[in-house]
């Protein structure tokens, strides 16, 4: 019995020891069998428990988020660490139950119980040093409490291949201030996504824009609506949120939220009838009514009615007239009036609406900006100039205005003025300024000053996707066309026409010249401001596809002979006229309007030398009686240094490519 070291009487002692340890190992083996049993034959769906668990944690933090949004503070209608910010620095008396409110909802107590539990420990050690041996009990508590948090820590990093919920349970060990600066940056970083989705918002587009799909966001800045002015100098502001809800607004947030929701998800006949309800149960609320305003827009697009834009603009002016509507909501309200008002062509009553904008909101550049683009649109030129000056004393280093300034004085004709604006602004980068029509007008600036520099901005313009090429540099383009200076008969397909003008040249000549003849004469003065010098007018039979009856009265061999021929009488983006030009004209280099076109030149009276044109890189002389046809939206010069005067007839024609269907609805020019 002593040499198996056990007795058969079975002492307690030998229970105590190998007996219970026996024990443990067979419990510890069936545990570890059966959890090898349960993973492997899929006794538990750990799938469906973690898909449980985000949905607990999702479902807890909207109703948290509803409970916390009593506490909006800024207004933009929801609780976030912001409002935690301006609510701790309005009532500093209460900040520590507001951190226990916040931290309650979003944590737990027991993070700040700890939290709170260690801290007061450190300012124990800190703040009292007594006799030594309290001083290493103090240490060794911290020293235990270190430890324990450093295990907590190991603990933490086991954890976190574990479900979302196991996750926040046990894994919001290193304290609250962490958390609430992770959650601030989350929130930061989605904000600044949303205002950079917001500046991709475009201008003018020629079919009706969908409405933005988030009310925040909605064109709510314009460049120079972001800046400030010091001492004459532009600073950035700080972006901020635009707060759309005033104070009942808030009370009634969630059936708004509701109804919102419906419009994003371009469930638009139902939005709009939620907010039409919305309306009739609230018709102080501005948000229900901006919310409807929003729903017609859209439904505008979707049923392309001009009626139903008309309603949706009513509505943006019912908003303003609301008592109590917040700043930002009038914005965005008329600046989205005015804007309709233009697409539907209401030009002076979207420059009503802009006035009204920039006399609510005088400090607002961007607003006057829009305000001297809407006196632009009614060829005001005038009073457009006056608006940018008055921005440009108030911000010399806006772009915006910059470029359209120069725009106006080089219709005015003042060349080299106009160079340093269109060129700093083009340089700024701002918003509204990457447009073609700038870097067009830069160029043919440059151009008549004779500087080679010209090309360097044709070039730019052509690789930043405003123009087709270098040389052809039209703005009111359809892409894909066939593009080549110069053209014969039989590449436009239009044989029939050019046999036409030249077997009746002569007939067209001499009607041409007994309208010369006539002491009344019926050619007017070029006046698109091309030519640099000389003496050069026009006769026109039709324009933008439309007969001049009274013009033809007086050539009627001619229109009669071109009455066959659709695809000159019914060219929208041309014309049809006789072109006298005498000795001692030049026409600067110059592009057409669109690529929608060809240009036929039938010599009429060409003497024999001195008279030339060129396209593109390539230089032709007329010769009478015959046609000449080139792309006139590729850049062409024209010099007369010939003794006597030249008669030429131009016969615009569509581009051969173009569908019936295009040729149709391309809206004329």
């Amino acid at each position: 019995e002593t040499k198996h070291g056990g007795s058969k009487n079975g002492k307690k002692e030998g229970l105590s020891g190998s007996s219970f340890f026996t024990w443990f190992m067979v419990i510890a083996l069936l545990g570890v069998w059966t959890s090898v049993a349960v993973v492997w034959f899929e006794l538990v769906d750990y799938e469906e428990v973690l898909a449980k668990a985000k949905d607990f944690r999702y479902n807890l933090s909207e109703v948290l988020q509803g409970k916390l949004g009593i506490y909006d503070a800024d207004g933009d209608g929801d609780f976030d660490v912001e409002d935690a910010k301006v609510l701790l620095g309005k009532y500093k008396y209460r900040r520590n139950n507001l951190y226990n409110l916040v931290g309650t909802f979003m944590f737990g107590t027991f993070l700040l119980t700890g939290k709170e539990s260690l801290k007061k420990l450190r300012e124990k050690q800190e703040s009292k040093k007594e006799e030594n041996e309290e001083e290493k009990k103090k240490t060794r508590k911290g020293k235990d409490a270190t430890d324990r948090k450093d295990k907590k820590a190991v603990d933490t990093n086991k954890l976190k291949k574990d479900s979302d919920k196991a996750k926040r349970d046990r894994g919001k060990e290193k304290g609250l201030d962490k958390n609430v600066k992770s959650k601030e940056t989350t929130k930061k970083s989605a904000s600044e996504k949303d205002e950079k989705e917001t500046k991709k918002i475009g201008l003018k587009e020629r079919s009706v824009p969908a409405q933005p799909a988030s009310p925040e966001s909605e064109e709510t800045v314009q460049p120079a609506e972001e800046l400030y002015v010091e001492s004459g100098k532009t600073f950035p502001k700080k972006k901020k949120k635009p707060k759309l809800l005033n104070k009942f607004d808030k009370t009634i947030k969630a059936e708004l939220d509701a109804a919102e929701k419906l419009r994003k998800k371009g469930k638009v006949e139902e939005a709009l009838r939620v907010f039409e309800a919305l309306v009739n149960q609230y018709p102080q609320s501005p948000r229900a009514r901006y919310g409807k305003a929003q729903s017609e827009d859209d439904l505008a697009e979707k049923m392309r009615s001009n009626e139903m834009l008309q309603q949706a603009i009513n509505t943006y002016d019912e908003v303003v007239s609301l008592p109590n509507v917040p700043s930002d909501l009038i914005k965005l309200s008329l600046k989205r009036k005015a804007d309709r008002q233009q697409f539907l062509g209401r030009m002076r009553g979207s420059l009503v609406t802009l006035q009204k904008l920039v006399q609510l909101f005088p400090s607002e550049t961007s607003f006057k900006n829009d305000l001297g683009v809407g006196y632009l649109l009614i060829g005001d030129n005038s009073n457009a100039k006056k608006v940018y000056e008055e921005v440009l004393s108030l911000a010399p280093n806006d772009g915006f205005a910059k470029v359209h300034y120069g725009f106006i004085l080089k219709a005015e004709n003042k060349i080299a003025e106009s160079i340093p604006y269109l060129q700093e602004g083009l340089e700024s980068g701002d918003p509204g300024t990457d447009d073609g029509r700038f870097y067009f007008h830069l160029g043919d600036a440059l151009q008549r000053m004779g500087d080679k520099e010209a090309y360097k901005w044709y070039e730019l313009g052509y690789q930043r996707g405003h123009f087709a090429s270098v040389w052809q540099r039209s703005l009111y383009n359809v892409k894909g066309l066939k593009a080549q200076p110069w053209w014969t008969a039989r590449e436009t397909g239009y044989t029939e026409l050019v046999k036409s003008l030249e077997k009746n040249w002569k007939l067209i000549r001499d009607e041409g010249l007994a309208v010369m003849d006539k002491k009344r004469s019926l050619f007017l003065p070029e006046d698109e401001n091309l030519r640099e010098k000389g003496d050069w007018s026009q006769f026109t039979l039709w324009q933008q596809g439309r007969k001049n009856e009274n013009a033809c009265k007086s050539v009627p061999k001619t229109c009669a002979l071109l009455e066959r021929f659709p695809e000159a009488t019914g060219c929208r983006r041309g014309q049809i006229k006789y072109s006298i030009m005498h000795p001692g004209t030049h026409v600067w280099p110059h592009t057409g309007p669109t690529n929608c076109r060809l240009r036929m030149h039938l010599g009429l009276v060409i003497p024999k030398e001195g008279c030339r044109i060129r396209c593109a890189q390539e230089t032709r002389d007329w010769e009478e009686g015959k046609v000449l046809i080139f792309d006139d939206s590729f850049e062409h010069e024209v010099w007369q240094d010939a003794g006597s005067y030249r008669l030429i007839f131009i016969v615009d024609v569509w581009h051969p490519e173009l569908t019936a269907q295009q040729r149709r609805t391309l809206p004329a020019i």
